[in-house]
């Protein structure tokens, strides 16, 4: 590969770990790009963030690509994960403590099988208040890390595919194949309420963006290597 591949554009399909952000995550691969070129200026972006606790397929733009980045962004996504039943976080996930517990003891393994059909289709779903949405020019997870509540507004997403893949309870797996905009955080906390008691996201996993797939995607180290070789 050469400095002029990377100003032309390529596409890199990147495994984000855990704990990272998909910010760290570029910043970390145009200083390698910059390093090994021994070059000023790079663009390089990323298509569709993912939270820190989620790993999975990271689509890295560089270049021209960084045009791209829209498309890729509004394309069909895989996710698998897990929900934990019975208990709710502020953050609708880990990143938060558990403020509520719920009764669990009318929950069967059926009527988390069932619950699924009330979300496949075109749902409205309200985006976490632990989220980067921007609204009076703050993000919100800002007002929610400073204890202010705000009203979100419900958004009109997509569900294609729900399923339920694993049972140990109080831990429920699944994969979810979604619209742009569909916040997997929302949907434990909501798949919760519809089980009449509460959920929040203790994993998850971005599989597929299109046709792309995190099988097909290298570790960071593997990037960094491959410049190298």
């Amino acid at each position: 590969m050469t400095v002029e591949d990377f100003k032309d554009g390529k596409v890199l399909l990147i495994d984000k770990p855990l704990e990272w952000t998909s910010f760290q995550v570029v910043n970390k691969l145009r200083w390698h790009i910059r390093k090994h070129f021994n070059i000023k200026k790079i663009k390089v972006g990323h298509a569709g963030t993912l939270d820190p606790l989620a790993t999975g397929l990271l689509i890295i733009c560089t270049g021209k690509q960084t045009k791209s980045i829209e498309t890729y962004q509004g394309q069909i996504k895989e996710y698998t994960g897990t929900f934990t039943i019975g208990s709710t976080t502020p953050s609708y996930d880990l990143e938060t403590e558990i403020n509520e517990t719920f009764s669990v003891e009318h929950i069967t393994p059926e009527l988390i099988q069932e619950t699924t059909s009330k979300f496949i289709g075109k749902i409205q779903q309200k985006p976490p208040i632990f989220s980067a949405i921007k609204k009076d020019g703050k993000r919100l997870y800002e007002l929610a890390r400073a204890g202010k509540t705000t009203e979100i507004k419900s958004r009109e997403i997509e569900i294609k595919e729900f399923e339920i893949t694993n049972i140990e309870f109080p831990k429920v797996e699944f994969r979810v194949v979604c619209s742009k905009g569909t916040y997997i955080r929302s949907l434990a906390h909501d798949f919760g309420i519809a089980l009449n008691s509460g959920a929040h996201l203790s994993s998850l996993r971005r599989t597929k963006i299109g046709d792309f797939s995190v099988n097909n995607a290298q570790s960071i180290d593997e990037f960094v290597s491959s410049l190298i070789d």
